[in-house]
């Protein structure tokens, strides 16, 4: 049996909070921080007047269901996205050779390890943009994960490109946590999801509404799969895992009025990253990994390292790089925020990287 070589030793378990501090501009952590809106807020206080029942997630399934095109057996809610990388590591104990597309999140590859897999690793090449190429997956992978929109690299990959990686015997795991902070210029939403897609064999599309709505400590999350796999799933899965007020979140937001209000969202982001790309070209020293799609940019820089303490000093909370398999000392990750935000950070980075 295949044993791919060993890895060097990463902390995949460290995420952007670890960054955030007191007093600190937290450029670290993806989470959109607006207002709440008046259809999420009232269902969600309202919950709490319910909490003495147990949770039933039918509603909220149909409507996670309903929103994506897909039979309520095709659907899998989950406590955050996170809780689906463990329940596929769980259930899918048998797989043989499993590889994780990096640079990526780490909680799929972190799930893994802790279930007992030893993981194969594929790493994108920073000089080729981080492009996906479905030819550098082993053809007997018989599970494998990406992300779409990756995090950190913000590239979103053309949907064919990954629908490229399912065949029969795989399970496809795509990481879409990101997908709705995501517009074409041509102001189509979600242009690279796989969400509709019922025809690939073996695809499970993660998906979370943690990022856009602000839900990161509500943990909220699904699958999007065949309905035999996601029982699979289920089965590993605590009783009661989802707590009520999430599902009336799930619920709220498959809604048409949330899913108008999360392409708005998408545009806004996407005029917000460009001023952050626009203003980072102004710094001869930084290079842009790849053109950003999501709510956040990664950068790469002489000594990154050495310049995040520094701006952490100066009050600046950025994400370190080299946690990422694939990246390295040289690499941080910025979240996009609104261009007063951005102006001001640009100007404390240049100051910093003259020091």
């Amino acid at each position: 049996m295949h044993r791919p070589p060993a890895q060097p030793t990463i902390d995949l378990g460290h995420h952007g909070d670890a960054e955030v501090g007191d007093g600190l501009v937290d450029l670290a952590v993806n989470v959109r921080r607006e207002p709440m809106p008046p259809w999420l807020a009232e269902p969600l206080r309202d919950s709490l007047t319910r909490l003495a029942d147990y949770p039933d997630p039918r509603p909220a399934r149909a409507a996670v269901a309903a929103r994506h095109h897909r039979p309520p057996a095709e659907v899998l809610l989950t406590a955050g996205a996170a809780e689906g990388f463990v329940l596929l590591a769980r259930a899918l104990h048998g797989a043989r050779r499993p590889v994780v597309v990096h640079p990526q999140f780490t909680e799929p590859e972190a799930a893994l390890h802790a279930a007992g897999h030893r993981v194969e690793r594929v790493l994108l090449d920073p000089a080729d943009g981080f492009r996906l190429h479905p030819d550098r997956v082993p053809a007997d992978a018989d599970l494998v994960v990406v992300g779409n929109p990756t995090n950190p690299t913000s590239v979103l990959h053309p949907a064919e490109t990954v629908a490229a990686l399912a065949r029969p015997g795989r399970v496809l795991v795509v990481d879409e946590a990101f997908a709705d902070t995501t517009i074409s210029s041509a102001g189509v939403a979600e242009p690279e999801t796989l969400a509709h897609r019922r025809d690939l064999p073996g695809l499970v599309v993660v998906r979370s509404l943690t990022k856009t709505w602000g839900l990161a400590g509500l943990r909220i999350g699904y699958l999007l799969g065949p309905a035999g796999l996601l029982a699979r799933l289920a089965a590993v899965q605590p009783l009661w895992a989802v707590s009520t007020p999430a599902l009336v979140a799930a619920t709220a937001c498959a809604t048409p009025t949330a899913v108008a209000a999360e392409r708005g969202i998408a545009a806004r982001l996407a005029a917000d990253r460009a001023h952050l790309v626009d203003r980072l070209a102004d710094l001869p020293r930084v290079r842009i990994g790849a053109p950003p799609a999501s709510a956040f940019v990664l950068l790469e820089t002489p000594g990154a390292d050495r310049v995040r303490i520094a701006l952490r000093e100066r009050g600046w909370a950025v994400r370190r790089g080299d946690t990422f398999p694939g990246l390295g000392p040289d690499w941080v990750r910025v979240a996009v925020r609104d261009p007063a935000t951005t102006d001001n950070f640009v100007s404390v980075l240049a100051e910093t990287m003259e020091a």
